[in-house]
Formats: structure tokens, C-alpha cells, sequence
């Protein structure tokens, strides 16, 4: 393949020609606790007052939750040096979960921070590089490639410091990696408000939930088994799968998410299963599903898709008395934080996997409004769904913005200086 002018063919793919393949141990300092150093996990305190202990449990969406860590002793910090963190500073995972990357911004009070011995920090060394553009080219998939190709171990992973030194960093002017670091952090801040906007619409929608689905005056209280035509369990075998060309769709638990029915990352069964587990009771538009197994246990969801298809044992079918409820305010009172504690705690253990019995959920006591009453409640909390729909779709698509930007910038398709 010709390359073009201005750029280079090298180990990892074509780059910009002034730009340079360096090993990481040439351009970096990077350290880890020796062992524990006689460190015990009953020195770990909760006093505000002594120095943080960083490990990898603390990573959490890109960001340290300082309020989750543990302290040391001044004693113990002090014992590793090397390993005092710094605002600048990029840290990995070096064993278990591996390569989970994170950067330093700051330290809160006391302003001292120490690693466990699952962690290794990285500095530039003579001014190498801009520490936030190492921890942009950390995230991508050279790294993560790399990452695969050098750990060790069969069930627990780890990667040597040894192995992470001869890792080939791509290195601009540092004009440009600042450049480059600066875009991306322009990005990760746009991703950040619109995250932060989601949680703040989430928790206005559940207080919306609290106050509107209360009973009040003229409520009346209806056992669920009454309101309904029809609860009952998907297939419990495991079925055989087969090819979409000649099966039917056939939907599990995963398929319910906030709310919604998602008729999407499903699977086949043959024709002639799928006949015989719909011949009597069909799922059909407006019908509700129920998740019944499962982490998401409790997710109610209204099926608003005309398509044919199975349900699972994980999921539970519901046709409601239209005259006395109105699907959608019984997939909002089903999702709200009343009724999920009620999921929860009519769980049973089948098979080492919790189950929601459905004879309990048959036993539920529904509180319920007029008709008219039950469609303008449900209308409101719809449309705060819809808005927060709205806002993680946007998310999503700046989610991919952002990556395919790295992919474009981290190689030199497109340049900024």
C-alpha cells in the first residue's frame, strides 16, 4: 500500500513522519508497590485525616471516587516515596481487571495519596510527554491490543512492569499532544455535562414517580391477580437455537430496559416451538412483560412493536383489564422504587439464580386511580422518559464521536497543529 506524502509506515500502521515510536520505559518513570511491604488490609482506616490508598476498585467511570477510598497511616505513606501521588499522574491496573487507565487531576484533602500493590504510576521522564495526551493514547485500542498480547495468567491476569516498559508510545511535537489531549478533554467534558444532566432528569422523574403514583382520596386498592387476564412464564427449557432464516425471535430478560420492551440482540427458536409456546397466549402489542430472573429483576416493560415473538422462562407476560388499567401507568407503578422493593424481596433461589415467584406478584395490591387520572399520570412520567431517551441517545452519539475522534487524532489522520 502507497503511503502518502508527510507520512510513515511503521510496527503499529502508518503515522505522521515527524512523529516518533518510542519504548514507554525510555519516556517514562513508572512504579509499583513492592509487594504489600508488610501492609495488612486491618491498617486500612476511615480517618479523613491520613493519606488516601488508591486501588483499582476506586476506578469508576473514568474518575477516582475519592468518598469509596480507604486511609493509611502518615506511616505508611511515607514508607513508599515513588509511589506518592501526584496531580498529573496516570495510573493502571496491572493485575485482575487489567489496563483499567485513569488520570490524576487533583488530590483533596489531606492532599496525600498512596497505591495498593495492584497499580503502577507513570510520569513523563526530561519532559517526554504531555501526561494527558499518555493517558488519551493509554485508552486506545494500541494499548488494549498490546495489553492481550503480554498478560499472564489463566483465571487471575496480571502484566509485568517489565512488559509495560516495552510498550512502542506514539509521540508527537508536544505542541501537538497537548493540542490532541486539550480535544479530547473538550469531548470527556461535553460527555461529562450531559451524563450529569441524565442522573439530575433520572432523580427529578423519580421524585415525579413518589408524588404523582401516592395514593390519594378516591384511589381504590386492587389485588394484581384481578386487574389481570394473564400472568404467566415463558419457555423454562433452554431451547436450541437456530439461524434467523429459519426460526422466530425469541426474547429474554435483557430485553426489558428502563422501561421499555427492546426488540433488538435477541435469538431464534425453531417454528415449530415457537407455534407451540404462543398457540394460546401470544404476546402482543400493548401486552406488558416482566422480568422474573435475573439481576433485573422487577423491570417492567409495554410492548409497543407489532412483530411476533417467544418469551423465555426470565420473563413474564401480562394482559391487563383495559377497563380498570391503562398499561402504561402499570409499567411506571411497577418500575417505581415501592414496588422493585416488593420484586426483591418475593425472590426465592431456584438452581443457584433468584426468581421472582410469580404467585406473589399475583398477590401484589395495586392502588389505583380513575382511568382518565391513571392515562394523565402516565402521560407525564412517559414524556420525562422520553426526554431522558432523547438525552442518552445524544450521549451515545457523542460517545462515538469521541472515539472515532481518538482513532483519528491518536494517529495522525487528522492533525491539529
Amino acid at each position: 500500500m502507497e503511503v502518502r506524502k508527510g507520512y510513515k509506515q511503521t510496527d503499529i500502521g502508518i503515522i505522521p513522519s515527524d512523529w516518533e515510536l518510542m519504548p514507554f520505559k525510555d519516556v517514562s518513570f513508572m512504579k509499583g508497590r513492592i509487594g504489600w511491604q508488610g501492609l495488612n488490609q486491618t491498617e486500612f482506616t476511615d480517618n479523613v485525616d491520613e493519606p488516601f490508598l488508591i486501588t483499582g476498585m476506586n476506578f469508576k467511570d473514568g474518575e477516582i471516587r475519592w468518598g469509596e477510598v480507604y486511609h493509611v497511616s502518615e506511616v505508611r505513606y511515607e514508607i513508599a516515596k515513588e509511589i506518592q501521588l501526584k496531580s498529573g499522574d496516570v495510573l493502571m491496573t496491572k493485575d485482575g481487571t487489567i489496563g483499567k487507565i485513569l488520570f490524576v487531576d487533583n488530590i483533596p484533602y489531606p492532599y496525600k495519596a498512596t497505591l495498593n500493590s495492584h497499580l503502577l504510576v507513570f510520569r513523563p521522564t526530561r519532559n517526554s510527554y504531555f501526561p494527558k495526551y499518555l493517558y488519551y493514547q493509554l485508552l486506545s485500542n494500541f494499548f488494549k491490543d498490546f495489553i492481550d498480547l503480554n498478560k499472564y495468567g489463566t483465571t487471575f491476569f496480571g502484566i509485568s512492569q517489565e512488559a509495560v516498559g516495552t510498550y512502542k508510545v506514539i509521540l508527537p511535537s508536544l505542541v501537538e499532544q497537548t493540542a490532541i489531549a486539550t480535544a479530547l478533554s473538550d469531548a470527556d467534558a461535553l460527555i461529562t455535562s450531559l451524563e450529569k444532566l441524565i442522573a439530575k432528569k433520572r432523580l427529578i422523574k423519580q421524585g415525579a414517580m413518589q408524588e404523582l403514583l401516592k395514593p390519594r382520596e378516591g384511589w381504590v386498592v386492587r389485588r394484581f391477580a384481578d386487574i389481570t387476564k394473564l400472568i404467566t412464564c415463558g419457555l423454562a427449557a433452554t431451547p436450541k437455537y437456530v439461524d434467523e432464516s429459519v426460526g422466530r425471535p425469541f426474547l429474554s430478560a435483557q430485553n426489558v430496559q428502563d422501561g421499555k420492551v427492546v426488540y433488538d440482540k435477541y435469538k431464534f427458536i425453531p417454528k415449530s416451538l415457537f407455534e407451540l409456546i404462543t398457540k394460546h397466549n401470544p404476546p402482543k402489542k400493548g401486552d406488558l412483560l416482566y422480568t422474573r430472573v435475573g439481576a433485573g429483576i422487577g423491570e417492567a416493560g409495554v410492548i409497543d412493536f407489532d412483530f411476533e415473538f417467544g418469551i423465555y422462562v426470565s420473563l413474564t407476560l401480562i394482559k391487563t383489564d383495559e377497563k380498570q388499567l391503562f398499561n402504561y401507568f402499570l409499567v411506571q407503578l411497577l418500575n417505581s422504587s415501592k414496588f422493585k422493593f416488593l420484586a426483591k424481596n418475593g425472590q426465592f433461589a431456584g438452581g443457584g439464580v433468584q426468581n421472582l415467584n410469580v404467585q406473589i406478584v399475583r398477590e401484589f395490591n395495586i392502588p389505583l386511580p380513575s382511568i382518565d387520572e391513571q392515562i394523565r399520570i402516565a402521560t407525564i412520567l412517559s414524556d420525562m422518559d422520553a426526554e431522558i431517551t432523547t438525552l442518552e441517545t445524544k450521549l451515545e452519539k457523542y460517545r462515538k464521536i469521541k472515539l472515532g475522534m481518538m482513532q483519528e487524532l491518536l494517529t495522525g489522520k487528522i492533525r491539529l497543529v
